[in-house]
């Protein structure tokens, strides 16, 4: 099985900051409406795909949200600079002259400026960037901004695909890497005819840069037994690194979650998960994150009495940087790995 290389990049590069999914969700959208039985949108944008099981006795939920990091406009000066907030979390260090999209009454390309380091005085080369130090520079003036450019407009990174070897490269890879091996899945399962165990709902979410906020409210709603969270996970396997600080390796298979900082995966899972990647004869390898949570926490928590909550994650290195970089036979593991727990999940000893 490929990687459909040309959709994971229109999947990358639309445009979708946190509480401004519109694009990314119709391009979802369009992908998907032949590969489930119901699509609904929710009142906060959710997308929720069903593909019916063998059985409705019970419900499977997968989860991977569209939105990804970027700004929103507070300010537009005399001289036409663009002053904004970030969508998410950013190193400041990582800003420096990238290139970026002002989401207006059409879109503007715009660079990330600051001051140069040749009229820095010592002390000032010596400080950590911070985000106030920044602005957006259109080359346009004020004049000329403001009949395209309003303080509440979204921004977001560019920054076009391209392959490194056996790789790709690309903005918001975090999480558009499992926006797209959740399309793929529900194409998979429409290939090889193969129905879910039990009522599968692919949930694309939104706002979960700002707090798995989209995921709280689909979980709620589909209040599923058995959940999986999709997300991008760190791999740190670059030179300086150590092997207890590596989290993940590109190429060494997809990850499976034990914990993260807002979660710890049901043990019951992470064995099915494992079981079911050594049947399938699929390359994985665990996954401990120190910092950072994704929406797993909320598919776990937000239902009365808990679900069953595990996650698949995409090894990927540069995370929250300008470009970011993973391997496509982890993409393809972790599609494969997640058709084939919506279709076995059934199969499993899931008493305590």
């Amino acid at each position: 099985m490929p990687i459909n290389t040309a959709l994971l990049s229109r999947v990358c590069e639309a445009p979708g900051a946190p509480g401004f999914e519109k694009e990314i969700r119709k391009l979802v959208l369009a992908e998907i409406d032949a590969l489930a039985d119901e699509i609904s949108v929710d009142n906060m944008g959710n997308v929720i795909a069903l593909k019916k099981g063998k059985s409705s006795a019970k419900k499977t939920m997968a989860a991977a949200h569209m939105d990804e990091i970027g700004f929103i406009v507070t300010h537009v000066d005399d001289k036409g600079f663009v002053r904004f907030n970030p969508l998410g979390g950013f190193d400041p260090k990582t800003l420096t002259s990238q290139r970026v999209i002002i989401h207006g009454r059409e879109d503007i390309m715009g660079v990330m400026g600051s001051k140069p380091i040749h009229i820095m005085q010592p002390d000032e080369r010596n400080k950590a960037a911070q985000l106030k130090d920044f602005f957006i520079d259109t080359g346009l003036t004020k004049k000329e901004l403001d009949k395209l450019v309003a303080v509440g407009d979204c921004v977001t990174r560019y920054s076009p695909l391209i392959e490194l070897g056996p790789c790709v490269n690309v903005k918001s890879l975090d999480n558009r890497a499992c926006v797209f091996l959740l399309i793929e899945t529900l194409r998979e399962l429409k290939k090889s005819k193969r129905k879910p165990a039990y009522d599968f709902y692919a949930v694309f979410t939104v706002q979960e840069e700002v707090g798995l906020r989209g995921a709280q409210a689909s979980a709620l709603l589909v209040q599923p037994d058995f959940s999986f969270g999709l997300d991008t996970t760190i791999a740190y396997d670059v030179p300086g690194s150590t092997p207890q600080e590596q989290c993940t390796a590109l190429g060494k298979g997809v990850a499976i979650k034990l914990m993260d900082s807002s979660v710890i995966c049901d043990y019951r899972m992470i064995e099915f998960m494992k079981s079911t990647a050594k049947k399938h004869k699929l390359l994985w390898q665990p996954e401990i994150l120190a910092a950072g949570g994704t929406d797993t926490a909320s598919l776990q928590r937000m239902v009365p009495g808990g679900s069953i909550a595990g996650a698949v994650s995409i090894p990927t290195r540069h995370i929250h940087q300008p470009i970011e970089t993973c391997n496509k036979d982890d993409l393809k593991a972790g599609i494969l790995l997640l058709a084939a727990c919506v279709c076995e999940i059934d199969k499993h000893d899931w008493s305590f």
